[in-house]
């Protein structure tokens, strides 16, 4: 019996310890009601749900059947009006192959640009004189993006003047809109003519050239690649290039600026 009374001061004793403190302070150190509804509200758990649910052509009770839940209770979690306990979020996360996290992990911002044609600004090719093409980029306004496209017009040149070859890792995929357009990548040269299009691995020295009498326009889309992660350029085929090899596109430059709106295709 002594030890019962002992384990009943116990209790007693943390309430007189909580009584000391105000109500004021206990306010103090409480989450706000609004903000955690509104933190919950901001993980969109219930649209996640739907989407998991509708990705495998799932009804709410076929759902409800693996889940034990009821299809009344899954609706009302999908549209928001009441809040999954981590046990019932974690029989949904197992029918799915899902960890927890999946449903409190900040979902990516979908990119939307629009490119407006008055908005673009036509650059001459750079560190070449005359130059042989000028550019358009039509990805200026996307931040981090993992690949430039651009319109280019490229220019007649004299039969005497070659044009300079380059590499930069990644990838690149050509399609001509009008015009003639000489091509030489590596051993191999070619001349595409309107609507031929090309895909290639852009650490090979290549270069292009008009090969009409008439500008040539195309829509080039340069993909970036990490050095690491591609295959390096044999030592005879960076000899064979002639110009200096640049950045890859889309890299921050030291100043600040973005390397893929000068041209590096």
């Amino acid at each position: 019996m002594a030890k019962s009374n002992d384990n009943k001061e116990e209790p007693k004793a943390a309430m007189t310890d909580h009584a000391e403190v105000t109500s004021d302070e206990i306010q103090k150190t409480q989450a706000d009601p609004e903000t955690a509804e509104r933190f919950i509200a901001e993980k969109h758990i219930g649209d996640r749900i739907r989407r998991l649910r509708l990705k495998k052509s799932m009804g709410l009770v076929e759902l409800g059947r693996h889940t034990g839940l009821s299809a009344s209770f899954l609706s009302q979690l999908e549209t928001g009006r009441v809040v999954p306990t981590l046990r019932n979020l974690a029989r949904i996360a197992m029918v799915f192959s899902k960890d927890l996290s999946y449903f409190f992990e900040s979902e990516p911002v979908a990119i939307f640009r629009v490119h407006r044609q008055k908005d673009r600004v036509r650059l001459p090719q750079t560190g070449v004189e005359p130059p042989t093409y000028t550019f358009e980029s039509l990805g200026f306004m996307v931040p981090d993006r993992h690949m430039d496209p651009y319109f280019a017009e490229f220019i007649p040149m004299a039969g005497d003047i070659e044009p300079k070859a380059h590499v930069h890792p990644g990838f690149e995929f050509l399609y001509v809109m009008n015009g003639e357009l000489e091509l030489t990548h590596g051993e191999h040269q070619t001349v595409l003519g309107e609507g031929d299009s090309v895909y290639f691995d852009s650490a090979a020295p290549h270069s292009y050239r008009c090969a009409g009498q008439t500008p040539a326009g195309a829509i080039i889309v340069t993909i970036h690649q990490p050095l690491q992660a591609q295959a390096q350029p044999s030592r005879s085929q960076v000899a064979g290039a002639t110009g200096p090899r640049p950045l890859s596109a889309g890299a921050p430059r030291a100043n600040g600026s973005d390397d893929g709106a000068e041209g590096r295709f």
